[in-house]
């Protein structure tokens, strides 16, 4: 092998990178591959997240509503199935795809995606990906790309994972077959287990990868007071089954949806709205047990891009009370001052250091947000490319901010009030582990029942959102194969009157 490639020289090599250093200049994208080209290569070169990027470039490129579906399941689906189509292709070619060029590399992996799993005849597979190759710069990596897929495309899906997966372990074959990093797959089996999940042993890992895999609804967020969430469905979808405020989307564009425009609606997940609403219903009675209280005085410590805070601010406009919202970046505080616009006078908005921000108020607030920045190994199947961005050695990176946050905000906590600690992650060791350390120091505190707590929001059964226990209480976990929903977790723990 190492003879063969020694033969190729210079030449071969300078091909498989696709001599990206002397592309030509590309034009604006004009087609659906071009579009999904563009924006997988960005995603690659800037770290940046396709659901950001895409919409844009969609409206840019003026696409009919068919090919702007084309080229979202383009982006999508490569994204999620990269493992997969990186291992076929160091098969099929005998190469690493990480010798290639970023554009070339993204052309072989979206072609291969519509090779192995999209109904696309493999004659128009190849010749329009390398068409949208050549449109974007890469023409003279064009031969090697044509060559790599027409092997790609020589077994099927399953035939190409008969061989890669011959005589590995279950977690290899688990991990290739739904396209996520191994240590994803053992880390979710272990929440599985740890959350108490009545499955974790009958097939729930395997249901919950393929949830990963499933493309995510869009589902807004009726803001009370602001929007009606059945006017909204009857004109643009149907009522979310979770949370009293969704709508889910059945087609079109979402800004085109009436009170999106003026922030009174807002694209957001279901376990999302329900992380705040919860806070919302746990917190009230303190406010209602406190005859000074004026109205709630809530704190958002981690507030970007405020889809939680939104509906805290259209809550608290309701009440007759407010919101502090912190974020330590400006771009996100930003963002959150335009996802607060309908409710604004109800809300503060502040760049700081959440920890620092809840210290200097001690008891101040009758509820506290904390949706901790965490790995996000719940929404992968709105942000496929997290799966390949993160590392093991980001949940430990992370521990000190959870924990320091959680702990800022239960000092800033009145007597009586309630702290919701929040991740978009099942890792135990960003939920329970966190929890139960800051428990371990701090005095009189209580873990209310998570589970009940949701259940009164949405009407639902307690035990579907149940998570461990602990005395007195439980946490909950919502997972995106049973609930629809993004991976959210919710510990509540109320500080106890002296």
């Amino acid at each position: 092998m190492a003879q063969q490639r020694a033969q190729r020289g210079r030449h071969g090599r300078d091909e498989w990178r696709g001599r990206g250093e002397r592309r030509e200049s590309p034009r604006r994208p004009r087609t659906a591959r071009e579009v999904a080209l563009t924006v997988l290569r960005e995603v690659e070169d800037a770290d940046a997240y396709a659901n950001l990027l895409l919409p844009g470039r969609l409206r840019n490129a003026e696409l009919s509503p068919r090919d702007a579906s084309l080229a979202t399941e383009l982006t999508y689906g490569t994204l999620r199935m990269q493992g997969l189509y990186d291992a076929v292709v160091r098969a099929a070619a005998d190469r690493d795809p990480a010798d290639l060029d970023p554009l070339t590399r993204q052309a072989v992996r979206m072609g291969a995606h519509q090779l192995l799993s999209m109904r696309i005849a493999d004659h128009a597979a190849v010749s329009e990906t390398i068409d949208a190759l050549r449109a974007l710069g890469g023409a003279r990596a064009s031969g090697l790309t044509n060559a790599v897929l027409r092997r790609v495309a020589e077994a099927s899906a399953e035939e190409w994972l008969e061989r890669l997966t011959a005589g590995a372990g279950e977690t290899e074959v688990r991990a290739l077959r739904t396209s996520h990093p191994g240590w994803i797959v053992r880390a979710l089996a272990l929440a599985l287990r740890r959350h108490r999940r009545p499955d974790a042993e009958d097939g729930g890992l395997d249901r919950l990868l393929a949830a990963d895999n499933t493309p995510a609804r869009v589902t807004l967020a009726a803001l009370p007071g602001l929007a009606d969430p059945d006017e909204i469905a009857a004109g643009a979808g149907h009522r979310g089954a979770l949370s009293p405020l969704a709508v889910v989307l059945e087609s079109g564009d979402p800004r085109e949806v009436d009170g999106v425009a003026e922030a009174r609606v807002r694209v957001q997940d279901e376990g999302s709205q329900l992380i705040a609403l919860a806070l919302v219903e746990a917190s009230m009675q303190a406010d209602a047990e406190d005859e000074a209280a004026e109205g709630p005085r809530w704190l958002d410590l981690c507030a970007g891009p405020g889809g939680k805070t939104a509906v805290l601010g259209a809550l608290a406009a309701q009440l007759g009370g407010s919101v502090d919202a912190v974020d330590s970046s400006a771009h996100r505080a930003r963002l959150v001052r335009d996802s607060v616009r309908a409710s604004a006078d109800a809300v503060a908005v502040s760049q700081a250091d959440g920890r620092e921000f809840a210290a200097a108020r001690p008891g101040r607030y009758s509820g506290v947000l904390v949706d901790a920045p965490c790995s996000g190994l719940g929404a992968l199947r709105r942000r496929p490319e997290a799966r390949w961005r993160r590392r093991p050695e980001d949940i430990a990176a992370l521990a000190p901010v959870q924990r320091g946050l959680l702990s800022a905000a239960l000092e800033a906590c009145r007597p009586g009030g309630v702290v919701a600690y929040s991740t978009c992650s099942p890792h135990w060791a960003e939920t329970g582990v966190i929890v139960d350390e800051v428990l371990a120091d701090v005095e009189n505190l209580e873990v209310l029942d998570a589970a009940a707590v949701l259940a009164r929001v949405t009407g639902g059964d307690a035990d579907s959102f149940a998570s461990a226990p602990r005395a007195g209480g439980r946490f909950a976990q919502l997972w995106p194969d049973v609930h629809g929903t993004d991976g959210m977790f919710l510990a509540l723990l109320r500080r106890k009157r002296d």
